[in-house]
């Protein structure tokens, strides 16, 4: 089975266009090897992903093509502990991360532009 038709139907990914790209750009990596779109995966697989700020290490437990219900998906694979430990713990940091500044980007205001023509007028 291929491999970015498996990511869709486990519900890693909304479309299966997406995964395939992400196989593409080297998110995805199978028994630690970039591999292409098309390669053939099997039970027993070890998979790096790389989704957004997460990064997963599962074990693909059984194969399927159709995609089917959340709680079907979830049974596809499973997850390590240690990729577990590690997605709760960046989590956290993510949590604790300072906020990001509430400045603006783009055009000023009203109000700006006014202070701007009375700084340039002085």
């Amino acid at each position: 089975m291929r491999i970015d038709k498996w990511l869709w139907a486990a519900r890693f990914y909304k479309t299966r266009s997406l995964a395939q790209q992400a196989v593409e750009g080297g998110k995805i990596k199978l028994n630690g090897e970039r591999v292409k779109p098309a390669k053939d995966l099997r039970t027993g697989d070890r998979l790096d992903l790389n989704i957004a700020t997460q990064d997963w290490t599962i074990t693909v437990l059984a194969l399927s093509d159709k995609r089917g219900p959340a709680s079907v998906a979830q049974t596809l694979y499973e997850e390590t502990p240690e990729s577990v430990a590690r997605r709760t713990e960046q989590s956290v940091l993510r949590k604790l991360a300072a906020e990001p500044s509430g400045q603006r980007h783009g055009r000023p205001t009203k109000r700006e532009r006014r202070q701007l023509e009375h700084w340039r007028d002085i």
